[in-house]
């Protein structure tokens, strides 16, 4: 399956469309030609889905309420490290 031209996928599309590469892929119909195709385009959709979710990790921001005033202030986000 070809990824078709114009405008990129929404992330959720993005991930729709991943996840049925992985099952038809895990299936193992497919032939080695499809296969491959799919793999591709899978590593192109997975390449978007991690690009995406770094501009909004980026874009996050947590509001904090500030004790001594009672504003509310933007801080930038950082993810807890397990």
């Amino acid at each position: 399956m070809a990824q078709e031209s114009g405008p990129e996928p929404s992330f959720e599309e993005a991930l729709k469309r991943l996840e049925g590469i992985v099952q038809r892929l895990e299936e193992g119909k497919l032939s080695l030609e499809e296969s491959l195709q799919a793999f591709e385009e899978g590593v192109k959709l997975s390449a978007l889905c991690a690009r995406r979710l770094d501009e909004v990790e980026r874009k996050v921001e947590v509001l904090l309420k500030d004790r001594s005033t009672g504003q509310l202030r933007a801080e930038p986000f950082a993810p807890e490290e397990e």
